[in-house]
């Protein structure tokens, strides 16, 4: 164990040395940008306001304030104006940083209404519409790095202990300036916790305090397993952002506990912003130190976690032999498999590996269709000539045979035309895998984000699919034998047969509801970013109505042609947030899919939009239940309830290394699925 120990501390040294001379060369700032889908004509007089405003009022009116509003022009091509510094920043950096941001606004946002650009020191924002002293809680970014750590618990307790008091002191004690940081917050002897958060000075810190509690929840909320935390975090609202490091970020800290001053008027010392770069090095290099002794102990434990591991290994085993008692008879190659004589039993088959190995040509590349949450999936093809999907669960994700056992409990006791059918399954070796019926026509999601094939789906096709999905979220919640919550509709869990009839997929997540239960709580959050309920993504709760919202999703999504949680700089805002603008202007339908307007009924597609943004409601209370939706689907057009206003969603991006985004990754983030603290 000694020698362990030591080879474990050389090695781990040589590769901090090495990584710290990466770090010492260069941390390029990270630039955000918010652009709207509304456009402004090029020449216009809007176009010369803007202009004006980003090259001569925002400089002009700057002086030494960190937040400065302004506009240009008159009333209707009037562009209004916002610039805010971190409070920490001296105005010199903060001129420089506002200079640079106004320059860059109108390349990267050309022609946009209204835009945004975040800088790490400054936010330049503009709109056609005035910035008033009213709380917005719209998801501009959210930034994490996600790391295991050998005590997450101290350290998630630590990490809101910090955020709670630069909450509180921004609030209280900074009321004016709605600021506050931390450049040292201990939580052991070798590591400490930086911070900061701001909102914009002119909210009341009634409003300051909900949208910084918003924004930490962002942080705090999302981790892939027990041990992981967010080791860095960053997230960006329309009212307020928030951020923490293992190093120190802010240039001066103690900014905080001076005498709130109003906006306008918050004088600086020039000198602060003059040694900036030096502070900054000698600040990583000692963070960098202190990180090195940490990771060296945890790397040291982990020799010593490995014999935990070894002796669960046993438990797990155990489980497999109970979970193949609960399943039918195994099927070899003699076996009927895959008939629709199969089909009707109702035990599920345990089918052998030699069989699958033949039948995907021992998990070639050739026969993989894909790469699922938890393992690839491929396509094989049995002796009789039927074609099957496997889904190769990995032993290694930790989650791999809760989903196999979830899968095996719930789906194979369902049975509808529009939920994809469990085959079979096996448990033999390192291999856990679960077999469906195959589908031919792949997922929803790649003819709906795919300009190459969106036009094969025509408004009767895409009409078919919404009803198809309606009825089989129906079955799942009131007419089958159990009561089943999926946790995680999305178009890529929506599978389409070689009719184009729609099949919902990947019950790993789904938990069932007994007896007259409606609703149920956990403390771990499972599901895809833009498809959460807000309740379930903040509180964990969730019940049929989590289920409704994103069926709301998915039902914009069909229509659109576009992805709800889509590209920032693309966008500028959700779907949802898109739809309920077009929604209140009454031009609704031009938030259709272009390529349908040979083939759309617009009653139909008015009413389509109409029940998603019923079902994306911010009160699970108000949305429908899937009885209701079905009916208003199959029947005439009727006189719907108004909807309410949505929960708004953007973009949300979680980083696995040491190394920051590049602005191109920004636009890569859609599909990820997060799960949180306990196992299933």
């Amino acid at each position: 164990m000694t020698s362990d120990l030591v080879l474990c501390s050389t090695q781990t040294i040589l590769i901090w040395l090495l990584i710290l001379s990466k770090i010492l060369v260069d941390v390029k700032a990270q630039v955000y940008f918010s652009c709207s889908m509304s456009n402004y004509t090029e020449g216009s007089k809007y176009q010369t306001n803007l202009n004006r405003l980003l090259y001569r009022s925002l400089y002009n009116n700057g002086g030494n304030s960190i937040y400065t509003k302004a506009s240009e022009g008159e009333e209707p091509d009037k562009v209004y104006g916002v610039f805010l510094c971190r409070g920490d920043v001296a105005p010199k950096e903060c001129q420089k940083c506002i200079d640079i941001a106004s320059e860059q606004i109108p390349r990267k946002c050309p022609l946009s209404k209204q835009a945004d650009v975040w800088h790490d020191e400054c936010l330049v924002r503009y709109s056609n519409v005035s910035f008033a002293a009213t709380l917005d809680v719209t998801v501009y970014l959210v930034l994490r790095t996600l790391r295991n750590v050998s005590r997450p618990e101290q350290f998630k307790g630590n990490l809101i202990a910090m955020f709670d008091n630069l909450i509180t002191q921004a609030t209280t004690v900074n009321s004016n300036l709605k600021y506050a940081g931390t450049n040292s917050d201990e939580i052991s002897p070798f590591q400490r916790l930086y911070g900061m958060v701001q909102c914009l000075p002119d909210l009341s810190a009634v409003d300051c305090r909900a949208c910084l509690k918003n924004a930490f929840s962002e942080i705090v909320n999302l981790s892939l397993s027990d041990a992981e935390v967010s080791v860095s975090g960053r997230v960006l609202f329309a009212s307020c952002n928030v951020r923490h490091e293992l190093f120190p970020f802010l240039i001066n800290a103690s900014a905080t506990g001076q005498k709130a001053l109003p906006p306008s008027t918050i004088q600086w010392n020039e000198d602060q912003g003059e040694n900036t770069s030096k502070t900054k090095l000698i600040s990583i290099i000692i963070s960098v130190i202190a990180l090195m002794a940490v990771v060296l102990g945890g790397a040291c434990f982990h020799l010593v976690k490995t014999r935990t591991r070894i002796e669960k290994e046993g438990n797990v085993k155990s489980q497999e032999i109970h979970l193949l008692n609960m399943i039918g008879e195994t099927l070899d190659e003699n076996d009927d498999f895959g008939s629709e004589k199969q089909g009707s039993s109702r035990e599920l088959p345990v089918v052998k590996l030699d069989l699958i190995r033949v039948a995907t040509q021992n998990f070639s590349e050739e026969n993989k269709l894909g790469e699922g949450g938890f393992g690839p999936v491929y396509k094989g093809t049995l002796t009789n000539g039927i074609a099957i999907a496997i889904k190769r669960l990995s032993r290694t994700s930790g989650q791999g045979l809760k989903e196999f056992k979830n899968e095996v409990v719930l789906i194979a006791r369902l049975l509808h035309r529009n939920l994809v059918r469990l085959l079979g399954c096996c448990l033999e070796g390192n291999e856990a895998l679960l077999i469906y019926e195959f589908m031919p026509n792949k997922s929803l999601d790649f003819f709906l984000f795919d300009s190459r094939e969106n036009e094969i789906l025509d408004w009767r096709q895409r009409l078919h699919i919404i009803k198809g999905i309606a009825k089989g979220i129906l079955y799942l919640h009131e007419d089958s034998r159990l009561r089943i919550i999926h946790r995680d509709l999305k178009a890529s869990n929506v599978l389409l047969d070689k009719d184009m009839n729609p099949k919902i997929s990947d019950f790993g997540m789904a938990k069932m509801f007994s007896g007259n239960q409606r609703e149920a709580n956990t403390n771990r959050v499972v599901g895809t970013y833009g498809y959460m309920a807000p309740e379930y993504a903040m509180e964990g709760l969730f019940s049929a109505k989590s289920d409704v919202f994103s069926f709301g999703v998915l039902i914009l999504e069909i229509v659109s042609g576009r992805k709800n949680n889509g590209c920032v700089s693309e966008y500028g805002q959700s779907l949802l947030n898109f739809a309920w603008k077009l929604w209140r202007e009454g031009h609704e339908l031009e938030l259709m899919d272009p390529c349908l307007s040979r083939s759309c009924v617009a009653t139909e597609i008015t009413k389509c939009i109409h029940l998603g943004l019923l079902c994306v409601q911010q009160d699970p209370a108000d949305r429908p239940t899937m009885s209701s939706v079905v009916s208003m689907l199959e029947s005439d057009p009727q006189t719907l309830p108004q909807p309410s206003q949505p929960a708004f969603s953007i973009a949300r991006i979680v980083v696995r290394s040491a190394e920051p985004p590049s602005d191109d990754q920004l636009c890569s983030v859609n599909e990820v699925t997060f799960s949180i603290l306990s196992p299933r």
